[in-house]
């Protein structure tokens, strides 16, 4: 079983309100100014003159406020809504922000409140809706798996052969993501009174596989070698990091994508030598990323 909620990121950006541009807007201000005044039609021809200047500035100021009405109309949307807008969103579906690390005061050096943040309540908020329903639902085991902790980093809501059973597999947020007991406790103390009486629910933690990668590259004359490696180190980090999810397939192209910066001629693949299919119930998770300088090409 799988859930799949719409995403986001796909959306096509909202028109909140008609963009123009400077002197679009510049222009129809001076033909209504023309239309109210006709014998002020020569002195608009002058950009010097005062009047022009005042058009002008008014125009500018348009301009601004209509970015900043799409910018506002934009955050009150779940896709776009920041910080506090986000949690007046989310407190509409009866979601709070979750806390990571509570504030002490009394410790040495004084320990401030980590709060979940942006997208993981963003995603949260969009599964809201799912945890209404008491019929077990994938969507509504996800919503409230995810909601136990801010500890949980993924969910996989699966069937086994035998009907009524319910596998709750939890991704950890810390290092490889193998969830310790306490963190499947607090699943389970969460997802047990959602559940139908008729399901078997049983919580457990994510299997992880290791993989490393390790490439060599070529690079054209002139880029400071030092400097596109690093690059390349970059985009590989957040490729993995974007891929440590449950079910997420570790490929061989996406790598390759990764490294291939500007500046990189080619790029030679040591490890991993094919795709790394990973299941849905493991997540697949990088140790180490090794970039080698393998000299220069045109």
């Amino acid at each position: 079983m799988s859930f799949t909620a719409i995403n986001l990121e796909r959306l096509p950006a909202p028109q909140i309100i008609e963009q123009p541009e400077f002197e679009t807007i510049f222009e129809a201000r001076k033909a209504r100014l023309i239309e109210l005044a006709p014998d002020l039609a020569p002195v608009l021809e002058y950009e010097s003159d005062p009047l022009v200047q005042l058009l002008q500035e008014d125009s500018y100021r348009e301009l601004l406020l209509r970015a900043a009405v799409q910018d506002a109309g934009k955050g009150n949307l779940l896709a776009y809504a920041p910080g506090a807008v986000l949690d007046h969103l989310a407190a509409f579906y009866g979601v709070s922000r979750l806390v990571i690390q509570e504030a002490d005061a009394t410790a040495s050096p004084p320990l401030e409140e980590v709060l979940e943040d942006d997208e993981r309540l963003r995603a949260r908020v969009q599964l809201a809706p799912e945890g209404f329903t008491t019929a077990g639902s994938i969507g509504s085991y996800t919503f409230w798996a995810l909601s136990a902790s801010a500890d949980v980093k993924d969910v996989a809501i699966l069937e086994t052969d035998t009907p009524v059973e319910v596998r709750i597999v939890v991704l950890g947020a810390d290092g490889s993501g193998v969830a310790d007991a306490d963190l499947l406790a607090l699943v389970d103390e969460t997802t047990q009174p959602r559940r139908p009486l008729t399901d078997h629910v049983m919580v457990e933690a994510a299997r992880v596989v290791t993989f490393e990668v390790e490439a060599t590259l070529t690079l054209y004359e002139g880029p400071d070698s030092a400097l596109v490696l690093q690059a390349a180190r970059d985009a590989v980090e957040v490729f993995v990091a974007e891929h440590h999810r449950l079910g997420h397939d570790i490929t061989v192209s996406g790598l390759h994508a990764a490294l291939h910066q500007a500046g990189v001629q080619n790029v030679r693949l040591t490890q991993p030598t094919e795709n790394l299919v990973i299941p849905e119930d493991t997540a697949a998770y990088c140790t180490a990323i090794t970039v080698h300088m393998g000299g220069r090409d045109v």
